[in-house]
């Protein structure tokens, strides 16, 4: 199995714009913990470091359609101001503790409005991935699914005692 490091863009097909992109590279190791869509993964079969992957994938197929039920509109009195900001993420729960992400959308003088479907719902996008590294995974990153975390080397002698 490989260990494969890779960052990635997602581009609308329509816009052109890029949707998401990644901060810092993401790792797992390929057959063991496919975190990327079935689609992605099929591509990267027998890439190297340095190769580009462009896959277009139907958001509708990964997220299902768009549903407007999950669009809420409320004043903005009734909702908290730590969610007065385009963008925040609300966790709601209903009655069966079932829980879901909500994102405020939009927000007027009067109004707060959240949205429960996944921001590429009912997008054609382009998964534009760039892999920065392949190589044998190791047996701990095989039963991890991924990067394992090294724990800092602490000495003795740098410890202050208490």
């Amino acid at each position: 199995m490989k260990f494969v490091e890779l960052s990635y863009k997602i581009i609308d097909q329509k816009t052109g714009n890029i949707l998401i992109a990644t901060e810092y590279p993401i790792s797992y190791v390929h057959g063991a913990n496919d975190i990327l869509a079935p689609e992605v993964l099929d591509d990267l079969k027998g890439k190297s470091k340095g190769d580009v992957v462009e896959v277009a994938i139907d958001c509708n197929k990964l997220y299902g359609p768009r549903d407007e039920g999950l669009v809420f509109t409320d004043r903005i009195e009734k909702v908290p101001k730590k969610y007065h900001k385009v963008g925040t993420t609300i966790i709601m729960e209903n009655e069966n503790g079932t829980t879901r992400n909500f994102i405020v959308t939009r927000i007027d003088d009067k109004t707060l409005t959240v949205d429960g479907n996944n921001p590429l719902c009912g997008r054609n996008v382009i998964f534009m991935l760039e892999i920065l590294n392949v190589r044998d995974a190791t047996d701990e990153e095989i039963n991890a699914g991924g990067t394992v975390a090294l724990s800092p080397a602490i000495e003795a002698a740098n410890m202050i005692p208490i």
